[in-house]
């Protein structure tokens, strides 16, 4: 199948699909027992991420369930800290069971042993599951996209920074008002790295690309503005030089508010997603795709509050180009059967 005709695709290009394109940010995670199952065959979240073979099966576990419009690669966000030499391991707690945790980087010297060069290379892994996953899809699921992503430079610092997910990231938020040289730094090395990490996942098959900013709504304006828009904006223009200015590419500045409209009209994405506080009915940005923003907890509910909640979505969307989605991930407790009755409401428009 062409790629234009892939509905995921033709909305990312700015073409109003109905009914709407959808898949799920986490779809493939701890709420399917079979993933359960695969990452315990795995041994560890970590050697999941790196086995192509289990990854790629993780990957297509929800396609068998529901039919998705686009498939995400499974990996995580702080595998490209990872993937430039930084210590990662996983424990107990965080989004997946299985928290990241990291060794920080809080000066020069720690800054100094990272090897964004070697991102790429030491990513190999990564991309084998891509090119797997991309097989996959044009021999058994030809209708469905494949999606490569990494974190924003402001979300990965984060995560560098601070060491671990959650608790509001203190230590970045602090490096941001005293030592925004060294977090400049820290950026600039970060950019690299995801330009080669990136442009690596659309040379294995990735159809389009995602960068998630997940804790760009932690920031002030002015510090969105730094943190945010303007290092996002660089590297989609490293990235559209190297892949060309049509590649679709997707930005997701979770929880950014006010800050939504600055970011459609400069990031340099084709798409913005929505987080679910973001209000359907106001005003939104013009000349991008919408991707959202149903809200996780209503997944989880079920029954009449996921059957209107979907509803509003719809005729809030009707008409424009949309791609249906979660305004976060899919939570650990949610029944498999409740996605399966979303993406059929969504089918049927």
């Amino acid at each position: 199948m062409n790629a234009v005709d892939k509905p995921f695709l033709r909305a990312l290009a700015g073409e109003s699909v109905w009914p709407p394109p959808i898949w799920l940010m986490r779809q493939a995670g701890r709420y399917l027992p079979e993933y359960r199952a695969t990452k315990e065959e795995a041994g560890g979240f970590l050697e999941l991420c790196l086995n192509p073979e289990l990854s790629a099966e993780v990957t297509f576990q929800p396609l068998r369930r529901f039919p998705m419009d686009a498939a995400i690669l499974f990996t995580d966000l702080p595998m490209l800290p990872w993937a430039m030499g930084q210590g990662l391991r996983y424990g107990q707690g965080g989004a997946d069971g299985v928290g990241p945790i990291l060794d920080p980087v809080r000066d020069e010297a720690a800054l100094a042993a990272l090897r964004p060069g070697d991102a790429a290379r030491r990513a190999a892994p990564i991309m084998k599951t891509v090119s797997r996953i991309r097989a996959g899809l044009d021999r058994d699921h030809p209708g469905t996209a494949l999606i490569g992503f990494a974190g924003a430079p402001w979300t990965v610092a984060c995560y560098m920074i601070d060491g671990r997910g959650g608790h509001g990231f203190p230590v970045a938020r602090h490096m941001a008002e005293n030592n925004p040289h060294l977090l400049q730094s820290l950026f600039a090395t970060l950019t690299e790295a995801a330009e080669a990490y990136l442009v690596a996942q659309a040379e294995a098959g990735a159809e389009a690309l995602m960068l998630f900013d997940s804790w760009a709504g932690l920031l002030p304006p002015e510090g969105f503005e730094r943190w945010v828009l303007a290092p996002t904006t660089a590297l989609t223009a490293r990235l559209r030089a190297r892949l060309g200015p049509d590649f679709p590419l997707i930005g997701f500045p979770r929880l950014a508010g006010d800050g939504i409209p600055a970011y459609a009209a400069r990031a340099g994405v084709n798409a913005v997603g929505l987080d679910e506080t973001v209000d359907l009915t106001g005003p939104l940005p013009e000349g991008v795709t919408l991707q959202g923003n149903l809200d996780a907890r209503a997944l989880v509910a079920g029954g009449e509050t996921l059957r209107a909640a979907t509803a509003h979505i719809l005729d809030a969307m009707r008409g424009r180009p949309f791609v249906f989605n979660l305004g976060h991930g899919i939570t650990p407790d949610t029944p498999p059967a409740h996605v399966a009755a979303l993406v059929e409401q969504v089918k049927r428009g």
